[in-house]
């Protein structure tokens, strides 16, 4: 046994977990932890410019990779209150991250001292475990069990709250001896599986819902490999996408009331069978659940039992890891298809695609202002299929997810279900840290990019090369269009006359200028045919410069985006595509 200060060991169980990417900002009550990654040297620090863009920090590393797990770091008091939105972001897509704060020293914490706050108690609706810890001999195992929260079961978030008083205490610790303690996994049964077979066989059309639970359990592989063996066509949702290539002929599109495609739409309500592994019939995909639900069968797979019936009661429910469930299934569908007992889904398979080759709408306009429509269309000309995007809410979102184009696992990042304003920045900085040297888009409206600006500035300091488009109307899009219903267009215009910048022509804020006050490059395009060259050049200056690079398109001011309540009334507000010579590169690529 080795006498060390908490910290010390802290961070030598961070090293031995394999958590040795952190991003926060250094304050009185954390400053000894600090000086324990100091000591070391296994752990690289980014430093943030706002403790909750360390949150998404930690939170878009942990989402581009499989397995690896991003650290937060911050002081006490507001410090722990700022990375709450963090929590909140991580806990509803699953997503594991530690968030460590330090404390006022305990004696203390019952005086009301200076930003001495219970955040135990605030973070606990937005992690799977928060702890203050008072002990010093409690750190080790605190740690430990903050690693197997977040690792057992459905993935999530964890804090940590240090008080400095126990972060300076020595204990006696043996680093060599420690073990991370085993994560025990659900798995389905054989029985299970040809129970889902028998369900699957009794149907005409049926499809594969694939959610996020693909990824926290890296089946990607596995879902392909079941989709092919059955000829089924996979759905999968927003946080799933990517499970399956884009240009695959079983990807069937994504389904929903607001990130849809038409085909996918119209597949699903052609289908009387669904399987939906490790997804959560988010609202924003099922619509009305009458509509929905209407003449099919579900059978529901997913690593938390509390999640079976949460939304709606399947047909047949089974807890498993979505890996081990779908190797099963394979398994059983090789012992079927071998006696010739596998039914035969290929005419619907045939359907599903064909619709893929019709079923768009139209981007390729030429009008100045913009449309979104068309800077979707050159994203997809330019970027290449080894892209990584990274987006979160509004318009923007919703539009890039129903026309970009996604080609493999971790290549979409997105805050699915809180969609926190202003993440993307720092989020898009955690992905780069993840996938350094990879190709890194992200996309935001101009309100999502003026949230959290200031941490551009973290990407010009640590060179964390990105492209940045911005599609700018100066509007809060997506509230605008939803104030519709109240016959009003109320405090929802970000529009004024920049008296330093009249080229900005009554958009407001200058992009550029921010930017590049913030160590980045930024291109402005107000031209259709720019757009190409704009992206291709800001792939060429972030390579270069190795910092983050905007690109922002000046849009038309209202755009009203095709959405509805219900995934068969989706209201469409633009003119369709229906050949495919007006579709992007990429959606002529899936015909093929």
């Amino acid at each position: 046994m080795t006498k060390m200060r908490t910290v010390d060991a802290a961070v030598l169980i961070l090293e031995k977990e394999g958590a040795t990417e952190t991003f926060g900002l250094p304050g009185a009550a954390i400053n000894p932890f600090y000086s324990a990654m100091r000591a070391h040297g296994g752990i690289r620090h980014t430093l943030a410019r706002h403790v909750e863009g360390a949150s998404h920090m930690a939170d878009g590393y942990s989402r581009s990779t499989h397995g690896n797990i991003g650290v937060c770091l911050g002081t006490s008091g507001p410090a722990g209150t700022d990375m709450i939105t963090g929590l909140y972001a991580a806990i509803a897509d699953s997503i594991p991250i530690l968030c460590i704060t330090g404390q006022a020293p305990t004696h203390v914490l019952h005086k009301e001292d200076f930003q001495a706050i219970d955040i135990e108690s605030i973070a606990k609706p937005v992690t799977k475990f928060a702890m203050t810890v008072l002990e010093p001999a409690q750190v080790p195992g605190a740690f430990q069990r903050a690693f197997h929260e977040m690792r057992t079961g459905r993935p999530g978030p964890v804090l940590i709250d240090l008080p400095i008083n126990v972060q300076m205490a020595e204990i006696d610790f043996d680093i060599d001896t420690y073990e991370p303690l085993p994560v025990a996994t659900p798995k389905a049964t054989r029985a299970q599986a040809n129970k889902i077979l028998d369900m699957l066989a009794a149907s005409r059309h049926p499809v594969i819902v694939a959610g996020g639970g693909i990824f926290n359990s890296d089946a990607a592989d596995e879902l392909v490999q079941l989709a092919e063996l059955l000829d089924v066509p996979v759905v999968p949702t927003l946080m799933g996408w990517g499970a399956i290539p884009d240009d695959h002929p079983l990807m069937a599109g994504m389904v929903g009331i607001q990130t849809q495609h038409r085909y996918g739409n119209a597949t699903f309500l052609a289908s009387d069978f669904v399987l939906g592994v490790g997804n959560r019939w988010a609202n924003r995909h099922t619509g009305d659940l009458e509509t929905y639900r209407a003449g099919r069968k579900f059978v529901h797979i997913d690593i938390e039992p509390t999640q079976l019936g949460r939304i709606f009661a399947p047909d047949y429910g089974v807890v498993s890891d979505a890996k081990a469930a779908l190797q099963e299934l394979i398994a059983a569908a090789r012992e079927r298809a071998t006696a010739g007992s596998l039914p035969d889904y290929s005419a619907w398979a045939t359907e599903c695609t064909a619709r893929k080759g019709t079923m768009h709408r139209k981007t390729h306009f030429d009008n100045v202002p913009l449309k979104p429509q068309r800077v979707y269309e050159e994203m997809n000309a330019v970027f290449g299929t080894d892209t990584t995007y990274v987006s979160t809410i509004g318009l923007s979102q919703i539009q890039a997810a129903q026309m970009l184009h996604v080609f493999g696992p971790r290549r979409w990042i997105n805050a699915g279900q809180a969609g926190p304003l202003g993440w993307t920045i720092p989020a898009a900085l955690g992905v780069v840290r993840g996938k350094l040297g990879q190709n890194v888009v992200a996309l935001s409206g101009d309100y999502d990019f003026q949230f959290m600006i200031e941490e551009l500035a973290v990407g010009a300091q640590h060179n964390l090369p990105y492209v940045h488009v911005v599609v700018n109307n100066s509007y809060l899009g997506l509230i605008r269009q939803s104030q519709r219903g109240f016959d009003m267009d109320y405090q929802v215009s970000l529009a004024f006359d920049n008296i330093n910048s009249p080229e900005t022509n009554g958009y407001g804020v200058d992009h550029i200028k921010v930017a590049e006050g913030l160590g980045c490059k930024a291109i402005r395009v107000e031209q259709p045919d720019d757009l190409a060259p704009a992206l291709r050049n800001a792939q060429a200056l972030a390579e270069q410069h190795q910092v983050p690079v905007i690109v922002e398109a000046i849009l038309e001011r209202v755009t009203n985006v095709s959405m509805g309540t219900s995934i068969a009334s989706i209201n469409e507000f633009e003119q369709l595509a229906e050949a495919s010579d007006d579709a992007p590169t990429a959606l002529t690529q899936l015909q093929a």
